[in-house]
């Protein structure tokens, strides 16, 4: 059985949710449609022509891509131009492209996980914030013979953890009061009459991510024709989400070492160094494509180099003076991300048996040669 585009995408930003994006990402559906069956899944770094040649050849009618097509609005699309032609080739052959960008940079075990485990960085955490998702105390009232039915519902859509622990609750018995209006269909008492009922006061803890998820399990799974809860919001920090990586080496090596690491990690031939060759490397940074703006927040982190592309002469200048050594391999280094994507996609599409196929895109996409 083929997914449904939506299905496809579905899994997408269960990896790689929307809301981690930074703010006016160019991410999702940017043509086509999802409302079909996918025949195939094309994971590409970005759109060329010889992309959707591949695409084509695979019968592959969805390209799931990491560089938009579309980065600013549209004016006129004129099929003349050379972007015209690409989405000319797109539509005839029905192939929908849709985009996961900074989602994916940051998302837990995407692009900046993948580039780092490459790297051998460990106990990493992100070179800056960009968001959190935060806790809420989820607190309903419930009949003490419905707890463990409403309990295990709500741990079952994600709620109950708190750090290394979980199925972590608390409950406390007490009394509630309520009286049915004409027109209900109360779990018990009767209409008109003020009913005392024996209830617990049952209360978790969820981050806010999976509050829709965790409130409509506890409808579902709770006795009243009205469920009363309450939503509260916790100082108690939650999960940090981050561009970037920084992480500790296992062993000390010096900078030319670690850019034999990165060549062979990151499957590049030649990379841009700056720094001397013979200083200690313990602790490194990385960050998949243009990563100047993020020099500083790894030096501030303690990194004693960034790998990141794109870095312009004068932030090379000043990390020089700063004391933090650079190697800038490329921005599509990125193209860690085809294996990585495919696979989080099929082994989900497998898992719930569907036979759409999904593919790593072969095309060499890097625009620069070294000469």
């Amino acid at each position: 059985m083929l997914a449904k585009g939506q299905t496809v995408i579905q899994y997408m930003e269960q990896f790689a949710p929307k809301s981690i994006a930074v703010p006016d990402d160019r991410i999702g559906l940017q043509l086509g449609t999802l409302q079909k069956d996918i025949t195939g899944v094309l994971v590409a770094l970005d759109v060329t022509e010889a992309v959707i040649d591949e695409a084509i050849a695979l019968n592959a009618n969805l390209i799931v891509a990491h560089h938009a097509i579309m980065f600013r609005p549209l004016k006129s699309l004129q099929t003349s131009t050379p972007m015209g032609r690409l989405y000319e080739k797109l539509i005839k052959h029905d192939i929908a492209v849709y985009i996961s960008h900074t989602n994916l940079d940051i998302a837990e075990g995407g692009v900046n996980d993948w580039m780092a485990e490459a790297l051998g960085l460990r106990n990493t955490v992100p070179i800056e914030q960009t968001s959190s998702d935060d806790y809420l105390k989820l607190v309903s009232f419930v009949p003490s013979s419905h707890l463990d039915n409403v309990r295990n519902a709500v741990w079952a859509a994600g709620a109950g953890h708190i750090g290394n622990y979980s199925h972590c609750s608390f409950h406390t018995e007490g009394t509630g009061t309520f009286q049915p209006e004409e027109g209900t269909n109360p779990y018990s008492g009767q209409q008109g009459s003020i009913e005392q009922a024996s209830e617990v006061r049952f209360e978790t803890i969820i981050p806010s991510s999976l509050r829709n998820k965790a409130v409509q399990a506890l409808i579902k799974a709770h006795p009243y024709e009205e469920v009363a809860y309450d939503l509260y919001p916790l100082a108690l920090p939650g999960k940090v989400f981050g561009l970037g990586r920084v992480g500790k080496l296992d062993e000390p090596v010096n900078l030319a070492q670690f850019v034999d690491t990165v060549k062979n990690g990151l499957d590049v031939q030649t990379v841009r160094v700056v720094g001397d060759l013979q200083r200690t490397i313990k602790k490194a940074a990385v960050l998949g494509g243009s990563g100047s703006r993020y020099v500083n927040a790894a030096l501030f982190k303690g990194a004693d180099v960034i790998v990141t592309g794109d870095i312009d002469y004068h932030t090379a200048h000043d990390a020089l003076l700063a004391g933090i050594a650079i190697i800038d391999p490329g921005h599509n280094t990125e193209k860690i991300m085809k294996p990585g994507v495919a696979k989080v996609l099929s082994e989900r599409l497998q898992a719930d048996k569907y036979t759409t196929p999904v593919h790593a895109s072969t095309i060499d996409t890097e625009v620069f040669r070294f000469v």
